[in-house]
């Protein structure tokens, strides 16, 4: 998560170890292993709904889940698990999914809600929420990112596989913090519903994105953005 060097108490070394006690305890708290994070972006959902509750999958909607689904799958990877935002349409995609990948524990969280993440630059004229929003949602899915993104545990032997169902603006903003890129861009990338977004975190904290928003397992006809 951090650099190993600033998990060592170094006051204590100074005065009681020498340097070869360091370089074993620092040793200790790298990474061995590599993260790979697959974010994907919910599939279509009623828009008239006026509550949560009420914005549930369209049947296109479920079509695209299933879709993914079976993508995931074709790749022939162990997933550790599923961890997906506590929204409805979010749920109803990971529920869908998880069908497809049978024994991946689920985790819901409200950290992956969507939300305005930062104030985007350049403005945009058709979405300006109250500047309020952005103090309350951009808290949440920084610590969202800080919680989630990060390099595998020191104690992690083998390569891990993670899926994280979410929403558009929460994808885009982690995309944007994980490669480093100022935040504020994250409007101006686009994904499609049921979207596949492949991160990776090496041991030494280095990050690469394989993949942003890949729908190309979709036929046309059944790709949307709403």
């Amino acid at each position: 998560r951090r650099e190993p060097l600033s998990l060592i108490n170094l006051k204590k070394k100074n005065e009681e170890t020498g340097e070869e006690e360091l370089a074993s305890r620092l040793d200790h708290c790298k990474a061995k292993a590599t993260r790979h994070i697959f974010l994907i972006r919910h599939s279509q959902y009623n828009l008239d709904g006026r509550a949560d509750k009420d914005r549930t999958l369209t049947r296109l909607g479920r079509e695209q889940a299933e879709l993914t689904g079976h993508r995931l799958a074709s790749l022939g990877i162990k997933f550790d698990q599923i961890i997906h935002s506590s929204m409805t349409r979010a749920t109803e995609t990971t529920e869908i999914i998880s069908k497809h990948l049978p024994g991946v524990k689920k985790i819901s969280t409200d950290l992956l809600r969507e939300g305005a993440p930062i104030e985007p630059d350049p403005p945009v004229s058709h979405w300006k929420p109250e500047a309020v929003q952005y103090y309350e949602d951009g808290a949440r899915i920084e610590a969202a990112f800080r919680n989630f993104i990060h390099r595998a545990d020191a104690k992690q032997e083998e390569d891990s596989y993670e899926i994280f169902v979410c929403h558009a603006n929460v994808i885009r903003y982690i995309v944007c913090r994980a490669l480093q890129f100022p935040p504020e861009g994250w409007l101006r990338m686009s994904l499609n519903n049921g979207s596949i977004t492949h991160l990776v975190i090496r041991p030494n904290g280095r990050v690469a994105l394989r993949t942003l928003g890949d729908t190309g397992f979709m036929p046309p006809d059944k790709i949307t953005r709403t």
